[in-house]
């Protein structure tokens, strides 16, 4: 718990050194803009694809199959979202990495390794595909 305190304080400093650095390089008034623009798209996309999302994994059920993917899926579209809702280039440029479906792709074998090894000692079975 500590060390997640750690690195939660780290990457704030680290978004506010980011604000800085572009409000030096664009101006004051450009980088409000963008940060207000990305978080408008933020909610435009979270909107957008949770609908999406939910369909999905409402499709996989009526076919009989477990919606683990579509569940997958549907959380990282949600966390990429919230993430450019926030104010800050750093969370905005995971957003945007966690929104595209081939960098979403890369993410998805960490996450199930991750889950399995917070799942090892249950029986919980995960199937990736």
């Amino acid at each position: 718990m500590r060390n997640l305190f750690i690195v939660f304080i780290a990457f704030v400093l680290a978004e506010i050194a980011a604000i800085i650095v572009v409000g030096n390089w664009l101006g004051v008034f450009p980088t409000l803009l963008l940060l207000i623009a990305t978080s408008v798209l933020g909610v435009y996309l979270l909107k957008k694809r949770g609908s999406e999302s939910l369909k999905e994994i409402q499709r996989s059920i009526a076919n009989g199959q477990a919606p683990g993917i579509a569940l997958m899926e549907a959380f990282m579209m949600f966390i990429g979202a919230v993430l450019l809702v926030l104010p800050g280039f750093l969370s905005d440029i995971v957003g945007l990495l966690m929104l595209t479906s081939t960098t979403r792709n890369l993410f998805k074998p960490l996450i199930f390794m991750w889950l399995r090894k917070k799942m090892k000692n249950h029986h919980t079975i995960i199937v990736q595909r």
